[in-house]
């Protein structure tokens, strides 16, 4: 099964400094029927202006993932971890018992764009944990780079570990190329197009455009080029049963 999410009808959000294109009810935008998909519980589209972003704020119990689509984000966190990061590189954080950090375009003039990804953890109350990793832009050229995977997954070879049963892929395909991609019988998949334009079966994409698949394998294929993200998961959310989360996030704008 596919199901197109059109980015025109995404939540929406324009600070002056920031605007947000919001996958799941986030912030002022609430939707009580579109909270999550499976484990994942974010995903924002921030364009963050120069000199401009998201000062100190704490997280807990959440597994997040920063991808860099353009520009550069400087990150700073109580665990001392301070690093920048630029176009296709990734960093991630395992909130657990508790974390501070800040996120900043530090840029003279330029737009920093990224994807935030929360994902929630198969258990709370994990020891805070900060890594990134500065993938080439080229390695993922016309194939799927694994950029993340659970930390059981040994079949999956990509450096990023976190606690969830997920794996991430990001691909940029050249004009008129393709990839398939395999979603198991029991798992379902989130495909985002960051860039360009993509078609998956009869399902065509504009750039912020997303994918909703259940157990069915795709191939993605562009006329004129794309930048694409996928992240794959079990069908089944007992982690989000786990944290019986249904009543408190109808009742709750802001996660």
């Amino acid at each position: 099964m596919l199901k197109y999410i059109d980015h025109t009808k995404m939540g929406r959000s324009r600070l002056g400094w920031l605007d947000s294109h919001f996958h799941f009810s986030f912030a002022e935008y609430h939707n009580p029927d579109n909270i999550r998909f499976g484990v994942l519980r974010v995903i924002n589209d921030d364009i963050i202006k120069a000199q401009t972003g998201f000062d100190t704020h704490p997280h807990q119990d959440m597994e997040i993932i920063t991808y860099v689509v353009k520009g550069e984000v400087s990150h700073a966190d109580s665990m001392g971890n301070e690093h920048t990061l630029s176009r296709g590189q990734v960093q991630y954080m395992s909130a657990g018992t508790g974390v501070f950090h800040s996120e900043h375009n530090r840029q003279a003039k330029d737009d920093l764009r990224l994807m935030q990804i929360w994902i929630f953890p198969d258990k709370r109350s994990y020891k805070p944990n900060y890594g990134d990793y500065r993938f080439a832009l080229e390695d993922r050229v016309d194939k799927w780079l694994p950029i993340a995977t659970g930390y059981n997954n040994k079949q999956n070879e990509a450096p990023i570990k976190i606690h969830q049963d997920i794996n991430f892929y990001a691909t940029i395909l050249s004009a008129g190329k393709s990839a398939e991609f395999k979603v198991g019988p029991e798992r379902q998949a989130y495909l985002v197009c960051l860039e360009g334009e993509a078609d998956v079966g009869d399902v065509h994409l504009y750039t912020r455009d997303a994918l909703e698949i259940v157990k069915e394998d795709v191939t993605v294929t562009t006329k004129n080029g794309c930048h694409v993200f996928v992240i794959e998961m079990a069908y089944d959310d007992v982690c989000y049963k786990m944290f019986n989360l249904e009543n408190r996030l109808k009742n709750t704008p802001v996660w």
